[in-house]
Formats: C-alpha cells, sequence, structure tokens
C-alpha cells in the first residue's frame, strides 16, 4: 500500500513542487500563530482565530483529485463556468458561502450594516466641519497609495484595491478587491486585517512621534448639546445616503447597509437592531475570518505580487495615519491653538479603535481631558469618506 495515498495530507507535500510544499508548512504554522495571538489579544480574536483554523486546515488537508491534479474540499474561488460551479457547490462544503456571500459583495455589505448599527452620528452632526475636514485629511494614505502602486507595477484595479487598505476599513477592502482586483482579493484582503490588528498597536507610537507631550495633553470644549434627537439622525441617514447613491451609484450597496443600519438603531427598532448586531454582524465576521483563512491556500498566496501588497499596506496605512495628524493640527490652528491634534488619528477609519485610541493618548498626559465626542465624529466621517473614495475608485477605474 501507498502510504502517500492514505495519508495524502502527508503524501501531497512529496508530489508538488518545493515551493508549493514549503509555502504550505509556513502556511500552516502562521495559522497556528494566528490562533495564539487571537487568544492572547495581541490581534483581534473575533478574525484572527476563525482565520487561522481556516489557514492551518486548507493547507494541510490537501488531497490527489487525481494523479496529476491535487486540491482541496474547502472552496475554489478559481471556478466560473456554470457547469464547472454547480460540480463543485456540491462537493467543497464551504463553497456555497464565498460563491453567494463573497462574490457579490454581500458579506462586505452585512458587515457595513452592523457598523452603521454601532455608529452614533450624532458627534458628526455636532461637530460637521471638524470631523469632515480631518477624515478628508485622513485618506492621505488611500490617495498617495495609487500611485505609487501603478510605478510599482500595478494595474490601476490592483492599486486602487490595495490603496483602499488605507481606509482601515475591512468590509471597504473587501468590496473594492473583489470588484476591481479578483485575482487578488485574498491577498489584499488578508493584508487589510492582519495590517489593521497591527496598526491599531502602531498608531499610538505614530502620535506620540508627531505631536508634543505638551500638545497631547490640551483639553477641548465638548458640545453641551444634547438635543440631536433620532428624528434628526435619521434624517441625515437617509439624506446622506440618498445623495452619496446618487453620486457614486456603483457604492450604493455600502451606502445604503450603513445608513440604515444607524436608521434602524435610531428608530429604535430593537428586534432589528439585535439582529443585526448579534447575528448578522458576528456571523458575517465569523464566514469572513473562516472564509480568509481558507482561501489562503499556499498556491494562491505564492503570487510574486503580494510582497509588493505587503509593502503598499504599510504605507497606506501609515500616510492615512500621518494624514489624519495633519489634519488635527490644521483644525489645531483654525481654532487657534485651543483644538487636541491628537484627535486627528481618528480620522482614520474603523469604529470606534481609532477613537479609542486618541482618547488614551489624550488621557495618558492629562486624565481630564475628554476628546471622544470630537474623535468619533472624525470616525464616524472617516466611514463616510472611505466609502465615497471606495465609490469613485470603482466608478473610475473601469473607465481609465
Amino acid at each position: 500500500m501507498n502510504l502517500s495515498f492514505l495519508f495524502q495530507g502527508f503524501g501531497t507535500l512529496f508530489y508538488q513542487e518545493p515551493k508549493i510544499a514549503i509555502a504550505r508548512v509556513v502556511l500552516i504554522a502562521i495559522g497556528i500563530l494566528l490562533v495564539y495571538l487571537g487568544k492572547k489579544g495581541t490581534l483581534e480574536p473575533l478574525i484572527m482565530i476563525p482565520m487561522g483554523f481556516g489557514m492551518s486546515a486548507v493547507n494541510a488537508g490537501v488531497l490527489f483529485f487525481s494523479a496529476a491534479k491535487t486540491g482541496t474540499l474547502f472552496v475554489d474561488p478559481l471556478v466560473s463556468d456554470t457547469d464547472g460551479l454547480m460540480g463543485v457547490l456540491q462537493i467543497d462544503f464551504l463553497q456555497p458561502i464565498y460563491t453567494f456571500a463573497f462574490g457579490n459583495s454581500l458579506i462586505a455589505c452585512i458587515v457595513f450594516m452592523g457598523v452603521g448599527v454601532l455608529a452614533d452620528v450624532g458627534n458628526v452632526l455636532r461637530y460637521p466641519f471638524t470631523s469632515m475636514l480631518i477624515a478628508l485629511f485622513a485618506e492621505l494614505g488611500t490617495i498617495v497609495t495609487f500611485p505609487i502602486a501603478t510605478a510599482m507595477g500595478l494595474n490601476y484595479g490592483e492599486a486602487a484595491a490595495i490603496s483602499i487598505v488605507g481606509t482601515a476599513d475591512g468590509p471597504m477592502v473587501l468590496f473594492t478587491s473583489l470588484m476591481l482586483a479578483p485575482e487578488l482579493f485574498v491577498p489584499i484582503t488578508v493584508i487589510a486585517y492582519l495590517y489593521l490588528s497591527l496598526t491599531y498597536g502602531g498608531y499610538p507610537f505614530l502620535v506620540r512621534l508627531m505631536i508634543p507631550k505638551e500638545m497631547r495633553g490640551i483639553a477641548v470644549k465638548t458640545s453641551k448639546k444634547n438635543d440631536i434627537s433620532s428624528g434628526q439622525k435619521i434624517a441625515f441617514d437617509i439624506i446622506a445616503c440618498t445623495l452619496l447613491s446618487l453620486l457614486f451609484p456603483v457604492a450604493g450597496p455600502l451606502f445604503l447597509s450603513f445608513f440604515l443600519g444607524n436608521a434602524i438603531k435610531e428608530s429604535g427598532i430593537i428586534k432589528y437592531s439585535q439582529l443585526i448586531e448579534d447575528v448578522f454582524l458576528y456571523t458575517a465576521t465569523f464566514f469572513l475570518g473562516l472564509m480568509l483563512g481558507v482561501l489562503c491556500e499556499a498556491s494562491t498566496i505564492m503570487n510574486p505580487k503580494v510582497l509588493i501588497l505587503l509593502v503598499l499596506g504599510i504605507i497606506a496605512l501609515t500616510l492615512s495615519g500621518v494624514g489624519g495628524i495633519i489634519g488635527g493640527y490644521i483644525v489645531y490652528l483654525i481654532n487657534h491653538k485651543k483644538f487636541n491634534p491628537v484627535i486627528g488619528i481618528a480620522g482614520v477609519s474603523c469604529v470606534p479603535s481609532t477613537a479609542k485610541i486618541a482618547q488614551h493618548e489624550a488621557a495618558n498626559i492629562n486624565k481630564r481631558v475628554v476628546i471622544l465626542q470630537y474623535a468619533m465624529g472624525a470616525s464616524i466621517c472617516g466611514v463616510i469618506t472611505s466609502a465615497i473614495l471606495t465609490g469613485i475608485y470603482v466608478t473610475l477605474i473601469p473607465l481609465l
């Protein structure tokens, strides 16, 4: 009996190209490491634990389909013809989830709807100019990375997809990469979520590097207005959703998902809010992590462009953080030095992580400083500007 066919996970290691076999072993180790770091809280456990399990399992569970072909029973992201798709839907156990939730960006919209339920647009309405100005500056990485990426050899679609990593908004990266660079969807999205976990540990150091200690402790006058009603928030949601969908129809699903989620929360429909937050959001997040792990098969990750993407992802997120802080400095000068520039880092999206970073860094210097209202306003505007930039890229790139 040929033991390589009895224990095919091991056997396929000796039949594949050495670089693929080595990559499988490395990815199995990385998957185990992601689970460990997720359990420790170093990386986001909601994403990293299912991703780590998926990554380890898919690279271990390779089997022989024929004498010359190997594969897995998890998912085939490359099948596109109708007959092949109908066949694989009956074989690969995660194929239906990939086909019906990832191939059409449904998973990104569900996550974005959950973000909408968690968001509070009240702080945007309290400080609209400040919030939007900071958020616009925080798109520096999203804008500047695009020409850098094209100069490094990526086509326009690939460059736009990796540039969106600078928004620090996972659903945006998912949506853009599926629309503009589906062949690089897996490495771009994995890089995005890995870097988002790491960047929130790095942004505090960026704040300390760019902002002197005495400025980080500046107290700001927060609004006492509590009269922004749920009706006003819902009015903002429907007007913003309609206007942005008119301007950028291709990103209409994202605008609808975010603003509808927020309007449901503000309308007081508790059952819907609980459904979206407790069921839809966590289910989508779980399968997002699991699918990203399962899609990290060695043959996919061995794309030579992955190294370029790793560099560009760091550039995009770093420049966005720098841009946000520059925006904070500009508001500081406009307000006659009575504004805390630390708030600028919150303009980089991903509610509420960057806002918490801003509050934490300010409170470390002056425990009486409360800047969370401004920071949350900038962070929510960061979500909106991220969706706008996504709409611009997805609309314009196919025309170039």
